[in-house]
């Protein structure tokens, strides 16, 4: 899971660094890029990127400690849960927060 996350995260880091070159060719090129993000399909999208972002991260934290201290690899399943447990009180109320906003469009 952390390897495929990581790849949404470059898609992302991809497309934005395109929008944002685009900007270069003026603000009508860009503003059509642009106009596709406030689109339904693509403000759900948003939800996708957070929980990718999100998770990449606390993994990446969580696999980051136990290679500074490598004697904590025997306790690496309940790191998981604990992974789990602050990954979701992050993203579950995150995720409420945006489909409200979304669905108050």
């Amino acid at each position: 899971m952390h390897r495929l996350t990581g790849i949404g995260v470059f898609l992302f880091l991809a497309l934005h660094i395109f929008d944002i070159f685009l900007m270069s060719f003026g603000e009508d090129v860009f503003n059509e890029l642009v106009f596709l993000y406030h689109q339904p399909w693509a403000r759900i999208g948003h939800i996708f990127l957070f929980f990718g972002l999100l998770f990449h991260a606390f993994n990446g934290i969580r696999i980051t400690i136990m290679d500074f201290w490598p004697s904590l690899w025997r306790y690496q399943r309940q790191g998981v849960w604990i992974q789990t447990v602050i990954f979701l009180a992050v993203f579950i109320p995150s995720t409420i927060a945006i489909l409200i906003e979304i669905l108050s469009h």
